[in-house]
Formats: C-alpha cells, structure tokens, sequence
C-alpha cells in the first residue's frame, strides 16, 4: 500500500505578545494553499494538528488554547506605502475550520520583526541601529498598523528587560500603532454599530444586561462583571472550568453578534467563534494574578476579563485590549465607567496574569466619536526557524 510522503514548507514559530503561533511567506506555501480557500484550510489545520478531539494538538505545531492555535502568512505589500501584507488565522482545536475574520494583536508584534527579518521591508529602509517602523496591512479587517521594531548591529533586538505580564521571560520591547482602528471592515459596521454607547441585550438563559458594543481593534462585547455575579478579578479556572459559565458567555457573544450586524441568524456565531470577543469588567479591586503577584487595586484603573474561542484568556488579547483602551476613552461606556468616568487617553486594566496599559486618542466631532490611533507595547521572537512537515494530503486543490 502506497502512503504519502511528508512535504517541507518553510516556516517560523515565534512568539508574539502572549500568544505564539506559525508563520509563513506567502511564496513559500504550496501553490494551491497560496490564495484563500479550502486547500488552505486543510493545509494549516494540519500543520497546527485539528481537529484534535483529544484536545493536547500532540500531533501538530498547536498548543491547544486559543493563544497558540494560531497561524500567519506574511507577503510584500501590494498597497502604496506599505511594506507588508498580514493575514491571521484563529485555528479551531476541535472543529476543522479556520477563522480568518480578524485580526491578533499580539502576533502582530512578530509580524514587523518577522518581515525584517525575511526580507519583506526594503533594505534600504531598515536601520543597522534604532528603531526600524514597519507599515504592516492588515488585509483581513482593511487596517494599518505601524510597528516600531528595535534593531541592533544589522539585526532585529529581541533580547532586552521590558516585561510583559503573562509573558515568563523579559524580552525587547515593540510599540505597535492600531491607525483608525474603529469599524471592522466591510461586515463590522461603525464604532458603535447600533449608535449607542450602552445596548441592552434580552439573552435567553441570562437575562437583560447592559453592553457596550464596539468595532475598535476587534468587535467586542463589552458587559459588567456584577450583573453576572462575578468581582472582576476571576481566574481562569473559576469560568473555565464552569461549563454554565461558557455556556451562557457563548450566549452572550451570539446574541451581541447578531445585533452588531457580525451575524443574520444566531445560528452562525458557531461558525466564527474568533469574534466578536466578549469581555466583563469592573472597579480596581486588589487580587493575585495567576503568576502569584499582587495586582493593587491602587495600580489600576478597572479590572477586564475577555473570552476568546470560548474560553477566559490567560492575559489578554492584543485587539481587545485597543478595544478596551478606545471604550475607556469615551465617556458613557461601560469601561469608561468602570475606570472612573471622565475623558482619558490612556488606562492600565487588569487581567489574569497582571496589568497592561494601552492608549487611545478619541474624539467627537459632529456629535460622532472617532477614534485615530490606539497603541501598546509588546514583545516578540522567534522561537524556532526551519520548516514544518505534513503529509502530502493534507494539500489538494
């Protein structure tokens, strides 16, 4: 019996942020796997292992949570005054399907350090010393992102002592700017895609709660941590190992889709679970993060607890924490309330691992709000370099 062999593919694994996932050129996949579609799909499942039942990804590249199912595919930018050309894909664990309809924040932190690297950004504008900016499109939400990438003696810095909570290892810091990052794209509608600051959502099996719901870096459901009988300081373990708990989160996150308009029926939320996010939050309260470390509520302006893939993220995501950063900028909101009321341009919140701080300039004009640029710091680097082996089934036309 004739058994297909295994195929080579270049590849990178590298970390970004609190994520980590595997990252590819575009000219380096196989032809069928190079523009979107099924072949594709069927191609990076494999190479992260899903469907996994077992839910451990033993047999591929994944690490089993929605922070390390994750793939990339960098190419040069085709768009004027770009350098590269971004596209994010959320894995599914268990179910063979591959969500492209949004971004990761925290990956996008590798994705300047990567092009550098791989030849994707002009020679001739890449520093051998300072910081390197990276004009990175992301095609899938129809955004800019800048990252501020530091390079030393000719080559990408990604030692260094900026800590990130969640991330166990100091590591060289990268700033990213999110440009105009409210509306997400042609499905996404406006910031605030019902016009309202604060919605009232009828959920079965919850009841009438308060959200804001709002396109900035991600879509984003927004609820307060009382109104579900949490403090805001929760840890994993007390919502992921709740069934009821994700259960009625799922819930939420369908019934916010389908009134941003994500959505026609609530039966196709199943079907994107990357998003929208949903996310609760309250007043500064003191608690231990999950490392140990003391978070004071005197070091923040509110606590958040986000949901990705169905399940309490470890820190927090990348696009949402702009989202939360423009929500807190804008008086009326149920984040903005939480850290205190008032006009702001900048909150550190805290999350499982520890704290972040994220900036956002917002504006109102013409009675609108309108938000121009959000920006954070990460880190990033490569974890390992080579390629990645999959049987030669797993690519078709």
């Amino acid at each position: 019996m004739n058994h297909a062999p295994q195929i080579r593919i270049p590849a990178t694994y590298m970390r970004g942020g609190t994520s980590k996932g595997v990252f590819f050129r575009l000219d380096d996949l196989p032809e069928a796997a190079r523009v979107p579609g099924s072949a594709r799909d069927r191609l990076l499942l494999r190479v992260i292992g899903s469907p996994d039942p077992y839910g451990k990804h033993t047999d591929g590249m994944g690490g089993a949570t929605s922070s390390t199912s994750k793939v990339v595919i960098l190419s040069r930018s085709t768009r004027a005054e770009h350098d590269v050309d971004y596209q994010f894909g959320q894995v599914s664990i268990d179910q063979p399907f591959v969500d492209w309809s949004g971004n990761c924040g925290n990956l996008t932190a590798a994705v300047g350090s990567f092009a550098i690297a791989n030849g994707l950004v002009d020679a001739a504008r890449v520093p051998r010393d300072g910081l390197c900016t990276v004009r990175i499109w992301q095609a899938q939400i129809g955004k800019t992102i800048v990252a501020h990438v530091p390079m030393s003696n000719g080559a990408v810095q990604e030692t260094g002592d900026f800590e990130l909570d969640g991330v166990t290892f100091p590591a060289a810091e990268v700033q990213i700017e999110f440009l105009d990052p409210a509306d997400e794209g042609e499905d996404g509608g406006a910031m605030f895609p019902t016009g309202n600051l604060i919605d009232e959502l009828d959920v079965p099996g919850v009841g009438r709660l308060q959200a804001t719901l709002i396109n900035a870096g991600i879509p984003t459901i927004f609820v307060n941590a009382a109104d579900l009988g949490y403090a805001g300081t929760e840890l994993q373990d007390a919502i992921n190992l709740d069934a009821k708990a994700l259960a009625r989160f799922e819930a939420i996150r369908a019934h916010g889709a389908l009134r941003m308009g994500l959505i026609r029926d609530i039966t196709e939320a199943a079907q994107r679970q990357h998003t929208p996010k949903v996310a609760f939050v309250a007043k500064p309260a003191t608690y231990i993060a999950s490392s140990g470390k003391a978070v004071a509520a005197s070091d923040i302006d509110l606590n958040v607890r986000a949901l990705s893939m169905g399940k309490l993220h470890h820190a927090m995501m990348g696009t949402a924490a702009v989202a939360i950063g423009t929500a807190a900028a804008i008086p009326g909101t149920l984040v903005n309330t939480a850290a205190g009321g008032g006009i702001r341009n900048a909150v550190r919140f805290g999350h499982p691992s520890g704290t972040l701080r994220v900036g956002a300039e917002a504006q109102l004009r013409d009675g609108v709000w309108t938000v121009t640029r959000a920006i954070m710091s990460r880190s990033a680097r490569v974890l390992m370099e080579g390629t990645v082996r999959v049987p030669a089934d797993a690519v078709g036309g």
